[in-house]
């Protein structure tokens, strides 16, 4: 599968040509977020370019970079296994035409591995992590955390810490007691919460519809930001599936009643926030 872009190379060359003070964080629609920082570290978390499963998943955004335009990129991370969080088009020409390194958990690094013939990659391409394990990938240190969804075999969650701050990416996770350790033990500038609908799509088996509830609702994306002690909320994953897309601004009656999050920031594909 070649990933066409809708965009062109825009995005990648404005990465590219970015310049951040702290730590600059491009959304990719979906769940995926690019991370530059000031020395240029780049990183990229769960970027999904492919357009889905028809008609069971059909993706409403467009695809924003083909991986072949990425210049520069120091690391891939994913959260967890499904398609849209580790997918070889997407991934797989990114660590082929950079020095990057792709981590995930287990399930994850199954599929990887997958990749290392058809794109030319090596063995050491490819790390598996842990929960409770640290990296550092250029000026990020990068801390392995639990994650709380049901959906993924061995899911994680990532705390990235930056001079210029903190940022959570909690992959598709729920509410969860290990969300209030990670608001505890870290002081959260700002996360990520995967929220959607309820529908009725095509079952992956016998493609008859079924009722289907993907991610957080309003209540439980709300939740989880203040058990994260988080400062800033970006809903994500809302925009993707037809069906089950979602209004991010429903969130904000949400979290009124909560000391966190102290301000809810929605991004569109393709939109920049800093730290």
């Amino acid at each position: 599968m070649t990933v066409h872009s809708d965009w062109g190379d825009w995005l990648p060359r404005a990465v590219a040509d970015a310049d951040p003070d702290g730590l600059a964080l491009w959304y990719l629609g979906c769940n995926g977020f690019i991370l530059k920082a000031a020395d240029g570290t780049t990183v990229f978390i769960d970027p999904y370019l492919g357009t889905g499963d028809p008609p069971r998943t059909v993706r409403m955004i467009p695809i924003p970079f083909a991986p072949e335009d990425v210049v520069d990129a120091d690391a891939v991370l994913a959260t967890h296994e499904h398609t849209d969080h580790t997918h070889g088009p997407s991934q797989a020409p990114i660590l082929e035409r950079t020095d990057a390194t792709f981590y995930g958990p287990d399930a994850a690094v199954d599929i990887a591995d997958g990749w290392i013939d058809g794109y030319g990659l090596d063995a050491d391409d490819i790390v598996g992590i842990a929960e409770g394990e640290t990296f550092d990938v250029g000026s990020l240190s990068i801390h392995v955390e639990p994650a709380y969804d049901p959906d993924a075999e061995t899911p994680v969650s990532y705390v990235v810490e930056h001079d210029a701050g903190t940022f959570f990416h909690g992959g598709d996770a729920r509410p969860s007691e290990s969300f209030e350790a990670v608001g505890t033990r870290y002081d959260i500038d700002l996360t990520v919460g995967a929220f959607g609908s309820s529908g009725m799509i095509p079952d992956k088996e016998t493609r008859e519809p079924a009722y289907t509830k993907w991610y957080a609702d309003e209540n439980a994306v709300a939740e989880a930001a203040n058990q994260l002690r988080a400062d800033r909320l970006v809903p994500t994953h809302w925009d993707v599936w037809k069906g089950l897309t979602a209004d991010p601004c429903a969130i904000r009656d949400h979290i009124r009643g909560f000391d966190h999050p102290r301000r809810l920031e929605i991004l569109e594909i393709g939109d920049r926030t800093d730290l």
